[in-house]
């Protein structure tokens, strides 16, 4: 499959197609005319301006007083890159890296950046032939875009830096030597177009985004089986309750709880107990407003990834070149930091029903397991989810209320929305886990309600759980059960019975 990059909207979606095996990407004739026709406009400019143009014909930063001699240009790009290679910390994660490359090229395309032809083309080559450039997750204050990591990103591009291809970690030169293809020459205003812009945040976002949705669909699915394994009552989940109050996200949870119970045994049968608790029911109400967040930053980022983000902005049709600040983050690192509470809430209050299966209530053996004693059964993953809870409600403060000045002051307004962005990763990751640990528990304490049976949808979802993480009947080492749980709920999402 060919996806030709184009001004046509790039939704979240077809993104996720996109990282798919066997992908290719081009350029459309649109884009390639749009590039095309804003490097010759820029060439003409520079010819014909006497006064100076930011970062294209002067310094960067608070060095932007500082006019580079026509002679320089080629130099003065290329120093920009190596220079703003700052990046330290962990690696980019593959499938990140991969989504800069399609960000970046993306918002090159749309003929406002001044790049040459070839430096678009050669972004496309690294993801068509996955090399993936190795860049560090700390150095960027998202704010005169992702500098540091999209340094790291460019310099393969000049044959500088390393690349991970065919699973080594290689210098550049050598694969590009391999390939045939010779480093790129920066024209004037390149290393900008490519260093300036959000693709870094951006990245991140997108990947949170498409797992966090996921999530969302299994903490119903994973909820409503937790919800019948502790003898819950349905009531809560009604229509008439949750359209009164009127958030859709909420009725929506209330309705898809419902669907994944419909026909179940267990929660037909007559009640002992008035009320639960409220991480069972108010479930519609707290999966609900994450889902409420989810569309909002949905919707967010969908523009941020539909638009040029870098610096200065060139109108070849308007003959105008401003420099600006689209480049700065905090359109998407103020909502990356609510994504951040709302996927971090999921997890919260799915360690509150994991506490609740093995408290010993409802006729549920304590610690979900028929001997407790000399058998600890499922009191550990408990602790396990707690831990994870507690590490991500840590991450959870919004990195957008800081804001540290620099270049000399020139930068003195920074969104920090990197550190939104890779918090939000570990956030998102986080919640996955304590996902799996209450599949695990809530798998496990169904099977003390036979002989009743949940619905068809829950029960067949759980023969599939046990066909890789068995009934546990005595103590064992459960750290391989919830890997296995992780990777089960990675590879079994929750298709919408509602649907």
């Amino acid at each position: 499959m060919t996806h030709h990059i184009s001004a046509e909207w790039l939704t979240i979606d077809k993104v996720a197609t996109l990282l798919q095996p066997g992908v290719k990407l081009a350029l459309s004739e649109d884009a390639v005319k749009r590039i095309t026709h804003c490097r010759e406009y820029l060439d003409h400019k520079m010819e014909t301006q006497k006064e100076p143009i930011y970062g294209i014909t002067t310094g960067f930063g608070s060095l932007c007083n500082i006019s580079i001699g026509h002679d320089q240009l080629t130099q003065l790009q290329k120093n920009l890159v190596m220079s703003h290679s700052c990046g330290v910390g962990e690696r980019v994660p593959r499938e990140i890296i991969r989504l800069m490359l399609l960000l970046k090229a993306q918002s090159l395309s749309y003929g406002n950046s001044g790049v040459q032809l070839v430096t678009v083309q050669r972004l496309l080559d690294f993801f068509n032939n996955d090399i993936t450039p190795v860049v560090y997750q700390q150095g960027s204050l998202g704010a005169s875009g992702d500098l540091a990591p999209l340094a790291n990103m460019s310099l393969p591009l000049l044959g500088l830096g390393e690349v991970e291809y065919r699973g080594e970690t290689r210098p550049s030169a050598e694969v590009l030597k391999e390939f045939g293809w010779e480093p790129i020459e920066l024209m004037s205003k390149e290393g900008l177009a490519l260093l300036n812009g959000t693709q870094f945040m951006s990245a991140y976002g997108v990947w949170a985004l498409i797992n966090s949705r996921r999530l969302s669909a299994l903490a119903d699915k994973i909820g409503a089986m937790s919800l019948d394994a502790f003898d819950g009552r349905i009531e809560p989940f009604c229509d008439p309750v949750n359209v009164v109050r009127n958030h859709p996200g909420q009725i929506e949870t209330a309705r898809k709880v419902r669907a994944w119970l419909e026909g179940s045994e267990i929660i037909k049968q007559p009640k002992a107990h008035v009320q639960d608790p409220y991480s069972f029911r108010c479930m519609p109400q707290v999966h609900g407003a994450a889902k409420d967040t989810l569309n909002y930053v949905w919707k967010v980022m969908e523009e941020e990834i539909n638009a040029p983000t870098d610096n200065p902005t060139v109108f070849p049709d308007e003959d105008l070149i401003v420099s600006a600040g689209n480049f700065h983050g905090e359109p998407i690192a103020l909502p990356m930091d609510f994504l951040a509470v709302a996927v971090a809430e999921l997890g919260n209050i799915s360690e509150r029903r994991i506490y609740k299966l093995i408290a010993g209530k409802r006729d549920l053996p304590s610690f979900l397991v028929a001997k407790p004693g000399v058998n600890s059964g499922f009191m550990i993953p408990q602790y396990a989810a707690a831990s994870i809870v507690s590490q991500s409600k840590g991450l959870c403060w919004p990195n957008s209320c800081d804001s540290i000045p620099s270049s000399q002051g020139q930068e003195d307004h920074v969104s920090m929305g990197s550190n939104a962005a890779t918090k939000l990763y570990r956030v998102v990751q986080n919640t996955e886990r304590v996902l799996a640990i209450e599949l695990f528990n809530a798998a496990q304490a169904l099977e003390f309600r036979r002989p009743l049976k949940s619905s068809e949808p829950i029960e067949k979802w759980h023969s599939e759980y046990r066909k890789v993480v068995p009934f546990i009947e005595n103590d064992t080492v459960m750290s391989p059960l919830i890997e296995a749980s992780v990777k089960f709920i990675r590879e079994n999402p929750a298709v919408d019975v509602a649907d």
